[in-house]
């Protein structure tokens, strides 16, 4: 069995406006019992925080040449570990870099306390769904600052759409570096969450739909930001657990509840049920989910979180763990994925399963 370490909680003295509190429940522990990594990562203060080389490791946050927090299996799941990687993930951290009062558009590459938070979180708790039998790619980029999502005057408009194409820039030039260098022709999943997601689309539009790639599309998983009805030409929505060469996603709110903004969209947007898997408005309960990883990264918590599908978005009751009554938000954005952790890497196993016995037969 791999070692346990600590893990330094570096993100706690981060500002994390609005999601403090969520984020402390669903990113840290009160458990210094995290499993599977025989050392922490390095981070150095000294990178050029220009133009990324993704040749190199030092650009990357998962990597299957390095240790790193996607390594990490919660103990209950030790045992089902696989250790035949028959697959890729090109995975996409959501933003990380949210101190909205100063400093650039883009965060800096060479900024080692806003990496160790990116590995610590979104690395650990989202990127980890998807090791099981998969060798786990996840480049550092200039991310955009989450001010880029609500600019106020035109020119914050115009320094946002800057700071968005600076940010796909690196993810576009690191997923080529990938495709070069270590692919070889494997199946591939690509897996995103919120800004991750916003360059995961482009990115399928632009390499994978319609393209030699698609052939090797296991499933994309999209999650905390719309896909629009007509985003996508020819790439359909998964309809099925095992169906493959598709993609999913959804955003989770409280039962009733919409933010403004989602009120106002005028496009049907795809929305993935992430118990059934079903596109089709599903109200599926507690009872039916797989589990979720929320405070404690060694426990599976069970019956946390329903999930209905609808209106755009997907809905759920107020989740229930411990110390949850403490959850006044109505918005789970930050717990797209790990409400559903469980459920989301047990689907990875059936879709490729799916895809590799399809190959083997053709």
């Amino acid at each position: 069995m791999k070692s346990a370490i600590i893990w330094p909680k570096l993100w706690q003295n981060q500002a994390f406006g609005q999601l403090t509190l969520l984020l402390a429940l669903l990113y840290s522990s009160c458990s210094p019992n995290y499993t599977s990594l025989s050392r922490s990562p390095r981070y150095t203060q000294n990178q050029p925080s220009k133009h990324p080389n993704y040749s190199e490791l030092t650009y990357w946050a998962a990597h299957p040449q390095i240790h790193d927090p996607s390594d990490s299996v919660p103990q209950p799941l030790i045992a089902q570990q696989k250790s035949e990687q028959p697959i890729d993930v090109f995975f996409i951290h959501p933003t990380t870099y949210t101190d909205k009062e100063a400093g650039p558009w883009n965060a800096p590459l060479n900024d080692a306390a806003l990496n160790a938070k990116t590995d610590y979180s979104s690395i650990l708790y989202q990127a980890s769904i998807f090791n099981n039998g998969a060798k786990v790619y996840a480049p550092r980029y200039r991310q955009a600052n989450l001010r880029s999502y609500f600019p106020v005057t035109k020119a914050d408009t115009l320094s946002a759409l800057a700071a968005f194409d600076t940010a796909f820039a690196d993810v576009e030039a690191a997923f080529l570096n990938y495709l070069k260098l270590w692919n070889e022709g494997r199946p591939f999943i690509i897996a995103a969450h919120s800004q991750g997601t916003t360059h995961a689309k482009a990115l399928l539009k632009k390499y994978v739909e319609g393209k030699p790639l698609q052939e090797q599309l296991v499933v994309a998983y999209i999650v905390g930001i719309p896909v629009e009805e007509d985003y996508f030409s020819s790439l359909k929505p998964c309809s099925t657990a095992t169906e493959t060469g598709c993609f999913v996603g959804w955003r989770t709110y409280r039962n009733g509840y919409k933010p403004n903004y989602v009120a106002a969209e005028k496009k049907k947007i795809w929305v993935t049920n992430p118990i059934s898997w079903s596109i089709e408005p599903e109200k599926m309960s507690r009872k039916e989910q797989k589990g979720a990883v929320v405070q404690n990264f060694n426990k599976i918590y069970k019956r946390v979180a329903d999930a209905y599908n609808v209106d755009n978005v997907l809905f759920t009751r107020h989740p229930r763990f411990f110390g949850s009554f403490l959850l006044r938000t109505k918005n789970y954005h930050v717990g797209d994925f790990n409400l559903y952790y469980l459920d989301v890497r047990e689907n990875m196993q059936q879709r490729v399963s799916s895809f590799l016995g399809t190959k083997k037969a053709g």
